[in-house]
């Protein structure tokens, strides 16, 4: 026969269920477990169903451009890409918008200079060289005035060395465009200041 030492543990009784009023602001829940969330998150690597994951990713892609076209229609910030993200290209959009610029001209332009070569007198040949090389120097000083007003008024908002990279091309290459044709539509009128 055997004997045991030990006490007898008598059953412990029920606890009451209590019910818990809700506190406004407070989560309400008890924290999920760490392995949970982790087992909820995991997903292979490689989907089973390739081709539902390639069609996945072709909507959300095309959705994703859809956005995109429609901020740059309405210069929406949360959705334009990053090359015209944020308050230091807005306000250079502004200040090439705001103005009326030489390099806008510079299409209908060369179309007239087109047509203008296909007559055959000394003429027409001299108004095309002086049309065109003209208008290109006209038009890269008119561009290079306009980059050194608009950086100073980025300094002098922004503080120095609020200019990114690139920002002298994006300047110059919107300046270049008619103003119909840019992405991201003009939101400012000619002769506004830009804020």
């Amino acid at each position: 026969m055997s004997v045991v030492f030990g006490r007898k543990k008598a059953a412990e009784p029920a606890a009451p269920e209590t019910t818990v009023a809700e506190r406004p602001g407070a989560k309400n829940r008890p924290t999920p477990k760490r392995r949970d969330q982790e087992a909820a998150r995991k997903k292979p690597l490689v989907p089973t169903d390739r081709k539902a994951a390639a069609n996945d990713a072709r909507l959300k892609a095309r959705e994703a451009r859809a956005r995109q076209r429609a901020a740059m229609m309405t210069g929406d910030e949360a959705h334009l890409p990053a090359r015209d993200k944020g308050p230091v290209k807005r306000f250079i959009r502004d200040s090439v918008d705001a103005r009326w610029n030489v390099g806008e001209f510079m299409l209908p332009v060369m179309v007239l200079v087109l047509a203008l070569s296909f007559v055959r007198q000394s003429w027409a040949l001299l108004m095309v060289f002086v049309l065109v090389y003209g208008l290109i120097v006209v038009a890269i000083v008119d561009a290079a005035l306009m980059w050194r007003r608009t950086r100073k008024r980025i300094i002098a908002k922004f503080g120095e060395g609020s200019v990114p990279a690139g920002s002298t091309m994006y300047a110059v290459m919107r300046a270049f465009q008619m103003r119909r044709s840019r992405l991201p539509r003009p939101q400012v009128a000619r002769g506004e200041k830009p804020q």
